[in-house]
C-alpha cells in the first residue's frame, strides 16, 4: 500500500475581532471562511482565543482594576456545544473545509472558569479535535484556567496529520514532542495581536514576532512539518476598549512589539508572511516535502534513543468532581459514565475516535 501524501492550500487569518463581542466576531469569521474557502483554502486558521478577543488587559493594569473586562469575557464565552460554534461547524460544511479556531472556552461547572481552547472543525462539520492550552502564560493565568491534555493529540485528515498548539506552549519542548511522535505533518500555531511584557520604553520588552519566528521555524525544522501560524491583529476596536478606561495603556499597545502570521517549511523557510494589517496568508502546502529533510533529523525516527528518554502523556479529562448516584448496573447507561464526567466531551471522543 503507497503513502499518500496530501497537497492543498492553506488560510492563515491575520485579523482581529470584534472586541468582547462573540457574536459579530462569529460574524466576521463565517465572513472570512466563505472568502478563504473561495479562494481554494482547504485549511482556514484563526488566531488566539478570536473569539471573544485576548485579555490583553491583563498586562496593562492591575488585577483590582479589570473586573469588568473579566466579567465580559466570561459573559462571552463559548461552549463547544453551543450555538456560535454550531455555526462555524455548519460554515465549514457548507464549504467543505477544516476550521481551526481559538476561543475562550467556558463551562457550566462555573461561571467564572475559562479555558483558552482551540477547536478543528471538519469539513463535514464534526468537531475532529478540542485543545485546551495546558498552562496560561504570565499574566493570562488571571483569566484562563489550566487545561489538560485531552486535546494535545494529531487528527488524521483527508488533508494529513494535523497538530494544534497555542501561543507560548510552542516554546514547550515535551508538548512539541508529543505531536511530533504521533506522525504530525501540519502544526497550527496561533498568537495573540500583542503581548506587553514592560513599558515600550524599558529595555528588554518582550520581542513577540521575534518570538514566533523563532518558535515556528524551529517546531517546522525540527518536526519536519509545515507550520501555519494564525496571529491576531491589533484593530481599532481593541484600541477604543482600552482608552474608555484609560487612554494613556493605548500607547502601551501601540509600543509593543505586533504578532505576524507565517507559513513554514519542513526544512524551516518562511513561504509567506504577513503582519501591519488584517488579511489572509495564503500557501500552498505539499506534506511529501517532509519526507526528504526526514533523512537529516527524525526526532521521532532513527534520530533517537529511546532506550534513554521515555515521555508518557496523561490524557484523562480533568474534572472538579465525580458523582456516583446509581448503583453498578445503571451507572453505564449514564452520560459522563466512563469517567470523563461531561456528556459534551463523551459525544466529542466517540465522533473523534480518539484515543484515551
Amino acid at each position: 500500500m503507497s503513502i499518500h501524501y496530501p497537497a492543498f492550500k492553506a488560510a492563515a487569518c491575520h485579523v482581529a475581532p470584534v472586541f468582547l463581542d462573540s457574536a459579530r466576531t462569529i460574524d466576521k469569521a463565517l465572513s472570512l471562511i466563505e472568502e478563504a474557502a473561495g479562494n481554494g483554502a482547504s485549511l482556514i486558521a484563526f488566531p488566539e482565543s478570536f473569539v471573544p478577543a485576548f485579555p490583553i488587559w491583563a498586562a496593562l493594569r492591575a488585577p483590582i482594576l479589570n473586573h469588568d473586562f473579566f466579567s465580559a469575557m466570561a459573559r462571552e464565552a463559548l461552549r463547544v456545544d453551543g450555538p456560535e460554534i454550531a455555526r462555524v461547524r455548519a460554515a465549514a460544511r457548507r464549504h467543505g473545509v477544516h476550521v481551526s479556531l481559538g476561543f475562550s472556552e467556558g463551562t457550566d461547572a462555573s461561571v467564572g472558569c475559562m479555558w483558552n481552547s482551540n477547536v478543528l472543525i471538519g469539513p463535514d462539520g464534526s468537531v475532529l479535535n478540542l485543545h485546551r492550552k495546558l498552562v496560561p502564560t504570565f499574566f493570562e493565568k488571571l483569566i484562563w484556567s489550566n487545561g489538560d491534555a485531552r486535546g494535545l493529540r494529531v487528527t488524521q485528515t483527508e488533508i494529513g496529520r494535523i497538530g494544534m498548539l497555542i501561543c507560548g506552549e510552542n516554546t514547550n519542548p515535551l508538548s512539541r514532542f508529543a505531536l511530533m511522535a504521533e506522525g504530525e505533518q501540519v502544526h497550527i500555531s496561533t498568537y495573540p495581536p500583542c503581548w506587553p511584557t514592560r513599558p515600550p520604553t524599558d529595555a528588554g520588552a518582550y520581542d513577540l514576532r521575534r518570538a514566533i519566528e523563532i518558535r515556528a521555524g524551529g517546531h517546522a525544522f525540527e518536526a519536519k512539518v509545515f507550520n501555519i501560524v494564525s496571529s491576531a491583529f491589533t484593530d481599532q476596536s481593541m484600541k477604543d476598549a482600552i482608552a474608555r478606561v484609560d487612554k494613556s495603556l493605548v500607547e502601551l499597545i501601540e509600543g509593543s512589539a505586533q504578532s505576524i502570521s507565517m507559513v513554514i517549511d519542513p526544512m524551516g523557510t518562511v513561504i509567506g508572511e504577513l503582519t501591519g494589517s488584517e488579511g489572509i496568508l495564503y500557501a500552498d502546502i505539499d506534506t511529501a516535502a517532509s519526507v526528504e529533510p526526514k533523512q537529516f533529523h527524525d526526532v521521532v525516527g532513527y534520530y533517537n534513543r529511546f532506550d534513554i528518554f521515555d515521555l508518557r502523556v496523561d490524557r484523562s479529562r480533568r474534572e472538579p468532581a465525580r458523582y456516583a448516584e446509581s448503583s453498578p448496573e445503571t451507572r453505564g447507561a449514564e452520560p459522563g459514565a466512563d469517567g470523563y464526567g461531561d456528556p459534551t466531551v463523551v459525544s466529542f471522543r466517540e465522533s473523534a475516535g480518539a484515543k484515551s
